[in-house]
């Protein structure tokens, strides 16, 4: 592909310095992957601007790059406005534009998007569809999964995605938009049929810094160049900024199109009368615990109406879904207790869980979790006090400490806890905190693993250690029999 070609498809193009003629085989934008022919993007980013690897990148082989600035380099260079923007429409460009033979359908909100994402996959197949899904447990072309690393991929990352889903024969694609991603412009000049917002809560604020910020950033979703249809939970506060605007609404409290009524929630689900529109209601058997998970259910449905699913189909997909991985998931323990593993890493994930866990728990609540290093610092104290406000005893460990000194993370967390009454220990080292949790429970009681979630590792000083909770509890369980 000619650069001249690949450069007009950006919609801040200055000009292009050198030959525009110039061979380009591969698009990039991490200078250590790099080769012959290779299309460079010089992306600032928020430690490293990738224009000071330009002449590594140059000898490295690349045929051109991307920059904002003219570089004094021998190489063609593309001169854009934003290099991130830029990026976004160079990348679909570069691989044939695959959203366009793909329906899009794409969530946002600080929780729920990935448990609504696997309910919406579920439904699609219901209506006859391949389903390709994107977001942060997997990515999924059918039933075959691959590894994710984001939740919502860098575009050169995710346009190659879409192609292989195309080539595939998939026609629909769910794939979480994270706050991140809008910002960052990941998803620049992509047009979804139909979007969600599930809710609104505290969290990244330290990329953010401001809620009003990172509400906005999700909010970029719902703007008539990028959504053609879109649903929102209209009993969060935050989804007020929706209102107005004809898009449905899902709900319990508020006065809904999509709602639920009659709700039952047990150990093991809930049971709800799905209503649309006021016009006809189904009966559902949700085989997800908690009243949040009504939630996700009810902005799956509301989705999924807009994108053409009878409520027989939504009634069928809703139910086929038996659990999500790392999501309020039991684990096989063969103990007179019970294990719960939740991805819950932010005041209000842990707030839900755990009054979930005791609706249901005949015995003490035992809850475990800690706070990421390097992220929000504000919440640390407010988990710290949530944990012991709903919890009968808890673990203060470490989730992933990263460049952050772990035992500064845990004495943060202190700080909430104390203003509660509840007993507590901290055990900075995971694995022996797990330990520590499965020894002391007893008959009835339920052990909640709070932050890891689907995680399979646990990130120390920048490096990623295999740290998979399944296996560590299965092994304990099995040497400490």
């Amino acid at each position: 592909m000619l650069l001249r070609d690949i450069a007009q498809a950006a919609p801040g193009l200055v000009r292009i310095i050198g030959n525009d003629e110039t061979q380009i085989r591969s698009v990039c934008s991490d200078s250590r992957k790099v080769t012959k022919e290779t299309l460079f993007f010089c992306v600032p980013g928020m430690r490293h601007d990738a224009h000071e690897y330009a002449p590594q990148v140059q000898k490295a082989g690349a045929a051109a790059i991307v920059v904002d600035h003219e570089l004094p380099l021998d190489i063609p260079q593309v001169l854009v406005k934003d290099v991130r923007n830029a990026l976004s429409y160079m990348a679909a460009y570069f691989y044939g534009n695959p959203a366009k033979r793909l329906h899009l359908i794409g969530l946002t909100g600080t929780k729920g998007k990935t448990t609504t994402s696997f309910l919406i996959k579920s439904i699609l197949e219901k209506m006859g569809k391949k389903v390709g899904l994107i977001g942060t447990v997997c990515s999924m072309i059918g039933d075959k999964e691959m590894p994710s690393t984001l939740t919502t991929p860098d575009p050169i990352d995710f346009q190659s995605l879409l192609l292989r889903m195309a080539d595939a024969g998939v026609t629909h694609v769910v794939m979480e938009v994270s706050a991140h991603a809008l910002d960052m412009d990941r998803v620049a000049g992509m047009h979804f049929d139909v979007v969600g917002f599930s809710n609104f809560s505290q969290d990244h604020l330290d990329y953010f810094h401001t809620m009003d910020r990172y509400l906005q950033a999700k909010l970029k979703l719902f703007d008539s160049n990028m959504c053609e249809k879109a649903a929102y939970n209209c009993d969060d506060d935050a989804a007020r900024a929706l209102e107005g605007r004809g898009f449905t609404r899902a709900g319990i409290c508020a006065e809904a199109d999509v709602f639920a009524k009659d709700i039952e929630i047990s150990e093991r689900g809930s049971q709800f009368m799905l209503t649309f529109y006021k016009r006809y209601s189904i009966h559902v058997s949700l085989h997800l615990a908690g009243i949040f998970n009504v939630y996700n259910a009810l902005l799956a449905a509301a989705v999924c109406d807009l994108a053409g699913a009878s409520g027989e189909q939504i009634c069928e997909g809703l139910e086929a879904v038996a659990g999500v991985p790392g999501r309020i998931e039991l684990l096989e323990t063969d103990t007179p207790y019970r294990v719960i593993l939740d991805y819950a890493h932010s005041p209000d994930s842990l707030e839900n869980i755990l009054k979930t866990i005791r609706q249901t728990a005949k015995q003490r609540v035992i809850a475990l979790f800690g706070c990421g290093g390097d992220r929000d610092h504000e919440k640390r104290p407010i988990m710290g006090e949530i944990g012991g406000r709903l919890a009968d005893y808890c673990i203060l460990t470490s989730d992933n400490p990263r460049g952050e000194d772990p035992f500064e993370i845990l004495k943060s967390i202190e700080e909430g806890i104390r203003k509660t009454d509840c007993e507590y220990t901290v055990i900075e080292n995971r694995r022996e905190a797990i330990l520590y949790g499965l020894r002391i429970a007893r008959q009835g009681d339920v052990l909640v693993l709070a932050g890891k979630g689907h995680e399979t590792y646990q990130e120390i000083k920048g490096v990623k250690h295999p740290f998979d909770e399944k296996v560590v509890v299965k092994e304990i369980l099995e040497q400490h029999a």
